[in-house]
């Protein structure tokens, strides 16, 4: 037997449980060694019992991530100290040899800043 997609909703409405298209041009999921891209998503969000759920079909590409030599917590040490972007603490990590102290003082003197 085979349930029509009116049928479908009217049931999933009794028991309590919501859909919803999202509509959306790309889905990025940022993951710890690889990145993902989803181009032409079709996303179905599910309500039931409380709980959200999102399902994500389309084309995915998978993205290698860079490989840097120093951690996210010298990554994060470094934007609190300064206040800089991600990518000029990933910058400065990069030219002071991954050594937060040395990325810190670049910055600084960069932007004419005094350290905290």
């Amino acid at each position: 037997m085979k349930i029509s997609d009116r049928q479908l909703q009217r049931m999933m409405k009794q028991m309590g449980v919501k859909m919803e298209e999202i509509d959306a041009l790309e889905v990025k999921i940022i993951g710890k060694e690889f990145d993902y891209v989803i181009k032409n998503p079709k996303i179905t969000k599910v309500v039931a019992q409380g709980e959200e759920v999102l399902q994500v079909q389309g084309q995915i590409e998978k993205i290698e991530k860079e490989k840097l030599p120093f951690s996210e917590d010298d990554i994060k040490i470094v934007i609190d100290q300064t206040g800089c972007s991600r990518d000029d603490a990933i910058q400065a990590l990069k030219n002071a040899n991954g050594e937060p102290a040395e990325a810190i003082i670049e910055i600084m003197k960069t932007h004419g800043k005094s350290v905290k």
